[in-house]
């Protein structure tokens, strides 16, 4: 029997017990849930996960969520997709910067990525006021996947004098090449 699968995105006010009643549904549904990334902004609840089951599955949990979701207060989306597969890392590396933020900060470092055909497979940004100033700050961090035959080195430098024109200070971590007494943290 083939295997279908669900992109499922869910949003709203967090509350105890969310995951629990989702995960009790897609397992009454019959699914499996491949993939999942949840966040908690302030009081906000965000989820998306991709569920695979077979066709009268994944057409369950498609009738049982949403149901769920309003109950809970919840938005749901739902998009069915052909294939799951695990994201292709060739060439694997962390972009850091910080500095006042200013428009069109993001757009200017996600369009130097995106003109280099490298991929940006995780985003985490946060803005702050320090002590004192009357100005927004902010902090970024990505993870990029670019093709193995890109030039690192020559991408590191071009990066570093964007970040020098957009007057933020930042760094590229390549994590092929192991910094020596490196302390591994995950995202």
């Amino acid at each position: 029997m083939s295997k279908h699968q669900l992109i499922v995105t869910i949003l709203g006010t967090d509350k105890t017990g969310i995951l629990s009643e989702l995960a009790s549904t897609v397992s009454e549904a019959q699914c499996n849930i491949l993939d999942s990334r949840q966040a908690i902004y302030g009081k906000e609840f965000s989820l998306t996960m991709i569920l695979e089951g077979s066709q009268p599955a994944i057409t369950k949990a498609e009738c049982l969520i949403p149901p769920v979701c309003q109950r809970l207060d919840l938005l749901s989306m739902m998009k069915r997709t052909s294939h799951h597969a695990k994201q292709n890392l060739e060439h694997l590396f962390h972009v850091e910067f910080s500095g006042e933020d200013t428009a069109g900060l993001i757009k200017s470092v996600t369009g130097f990525f995106a003109d280099r055909n490298a991929s940006i497979s995780a985003f985490r940004q946060k803005t702050y006021r320090q002590t004192g100033s009357q100005k927004e700050s902010m902090k970024c961090k990505f993870v990029v996947n670019m093709p193995a035959h890109e030039n690192f080195d020559a991408l590191e430098a071009e990066l570093t004098a964007l970040f020098e024109t957009l007057n933020v200070t930042g760094k590229v971590i390549d994590k092929h090449k192991k910094e020596t007494n490196e302390n591994l943290t995950s995202w």
